[in-house]
């Protein structure tokens, strides 16, 4: 296993930050994983998850996570991403297919407390209809908002 210490992250080279479009691909690899290995417990369990657009847009997300499925699933969707982000990858299965390390700010792998602290900001990010992820877009170390929550940083990985 590897592992990147900061003065092989930040070394004698430019720090070079995730793009928008590096971590949207590594976001939808780890989306097609998770989705997998949730659909096959779902199954597992006897659940299915449908979408009826009578009972209104939150009405199936509300009984989704509030099933022993649903829980599950947070569970195996949380370990996925603060295991992986704090093991010595340092990555999750996408960042790394895309090159990318999450670093703390000064450049240290993070703990599993901290890449947890990361995971639930995430929810954050997302309920404020995402703009807790489009702020990276005009943050000038592309930080999300869970970034800043968690001290954390998202960088190429230097060869």
């Amino acid at each position: 296993m590897e592992n990147y210490s900061s003065s092989e992250i930040f070394a004698d080279k430019p720090v070079v930050y995730g793009s928008f479009g590096q971590r949207l691909v590594a976001a939808i690899i780890d989306g097609v994983i998770l989705a997998i290995a949730n659909g096959i417990i779902n199954r597992l369990m006897g659940h299915s998850v449908t979408y009826n657009m009578y009972e209104g847009g939150s009405t199936w997300y509300t009984h989704y996570y509030s099933s022993p499925g649903g829980l599950i699933n947070l569970v195996i969707n949380w370990l996925y991403f603060a295991l992986q982000e704090s093991s010595p990858y340092q990555a999750t299965l996408g960042k790394r297919a895309m090159g990318l390390v999450v670093t703390s700010t000064s450049g240290q792998r993070i703990s599993f407390m901290n890449a947890t602290g990361r995971y639930f900001g995430k929810i954050i990010s997302t309920i404020i209809i995402f703009i807790g992820y489009f702020m990276m877009l005009w943050d000038d170390k592309n930080q999300t908002l869970h970034d800043k929550m968690a001290s954390t940083l998202v960088v190429k990985k230097q060869l």
